[in-house]
């Protein structure tokens, strides 16, 4: 048994040596040329022959891309005026909806003593004014002592003091609107007893409006003040306007920027807190329109294209810019190119190719 052993073994290390030390030899033989060292392993692959493919030519063209986001709308400015001191309402209530103009008396509050306070005070000045003037007559003469002058210039000042305080307290118990709008609530009711603090309306302009949303970090580098958009809110009316605002920080919840866009709503029919879709397109780039399936990955396993380069097949990365019905509008690619529609996913890259050409011609 053991000399069978030695036998086969020794058969086996015979075919090894013809076939690596006598490889020329046999492929004489059989008349086929054995490769070079030097010969690229391309070269040994491309001896099967080249694939057949077609390919599509392509121009690129310039291609919108942008973000459409879900939001609201809101006011241009909303204030809601309080009372800054005490009385009852005596005016009658103006009710919500109304049409309202700058520094109209939206509440006025009941006076009480306080008129009979401010002539009180404007006596008291008239009084303090003439002490002060005989007090500085005969400080000049020498006749009078000179802190007495003083004490009745001091006199004089708190007397203009007090009649301002009251003025300013008469002035606060009408409550005016600070600029043209609408009333988003009543007036407070007469005969109700205001406190500070207390409200009396809200007043909404509603002739610009603001379309307020959330802007994702990834796409907020792509928007500017001043950008165009678009919007349609939810009962189909389509408005357009420029981006006022992109929050500089972002909400530590959900890592968006607040951005506001706003538009003219001179006929106030846009209404604050409305459901809105707002589209901001970005700069456009060139792209090319392409078929689905032509994209396909490397071993890498980057997103590309295959394409056809002096009939050799060469794989490029390429980004999605956006999709359509279509198919994918692709960046990264040369301005006109070749590329593999059919076939590519039985070539390498920098395999040997046999191009069939398929659209436009060149």
């Amino acid at each position: 048994m053991k000399i069978i052993h030695i036998l086969i073994a020794l058969m086996v290390t015979a075919f090894i040596y013809a076939m690596v030390m006598q490889r020329e030899a046999i492929l004489a033989f059989a008349g086929v040329e054995a490769p070079s060292e030097s010969t690229p392993a391309e070269s040994i692959i491309d001896a099967r022959g080249p694939v057949p493919v077609v390919t599509m030519y392509s121009v690129a063209r310039e291609v919108q891309s942008g973000i459409v986001l879900r939001g609201t709308t809101e006011a241009a400015r909303r204030i809601e005026m309080r009372a800054e001191t005490s009385g009852r309402v005596i005016s009658q209530p103006i009710p919500s909806g109304s049409a309202v103009i700058r520094d109209q008396v939206l509440c006025e509050l009941d006076p009480g003593v306080l008129e009979a306070q401010l002539a009180e005070a404007k006596a008291q000045l008239a009084n303090a004014e003439a002490n002060n003037n005989v007090a500085a007559r005969l400080a000049e003469s020498g006749f009078g002592a000179e802190n007495s002058a003083i004490s009745a210039s001091a006199a004089l000042e708190s007397a203009r003091a007090r009649v301002l305080s009251v003025e300013r307290t008469l002035d606060q118990l009408r409550i005016r609107a600070p600029f043209a709008g609408v009333l988003e609530s009543d007036s407070a009711e007469i005969g109700s007893l205001m406190q500070p603090g207390s409200p009396c309306a809200t007043v909404l302009a509603l002739d610009s409006i603001k379309l307020v949303g959330y802007v994702p970090e990834i796409d907020v580098v792509n928007i500017s003040v001043g950008q165009p958009a678009g919007a349609r809110l939810i009962s189909g009316r389509e408005v357009v306007g420029l981006v006022s605002f992109v929050a500089r920080s972002a909400d530590p919840l959900t890592r968006t920027f607040r951005l506001e866009v706003s538009v003219d709503n001179a006929d106030l029919s846009i209404l604050d807190g409305q459901s809105v879709d707002i589209a901001i397109a970005y700069a456009g780039e060139k792209a090319h329109l392409l078929p689905q399936h032509v994209l396909t990955l490397n071993d890498e396993g980057t997103l590309g294209v295959r394409i056809d380069d002096n009939n050799v097949a060469r794989f490029v990365p390429v980004k999605i810019v956006r999709d359509s019905p279509d198919g994918f509008w692709l960046s990264g690619l040369p301005a006109e190119v070749d590329v593999i529609i059919t076939g590519q996913e039985y070539v390498t890259d920098g395999r040997a190719i046999n191009v069939t050409r398929q659209g436009a011609d060149r």
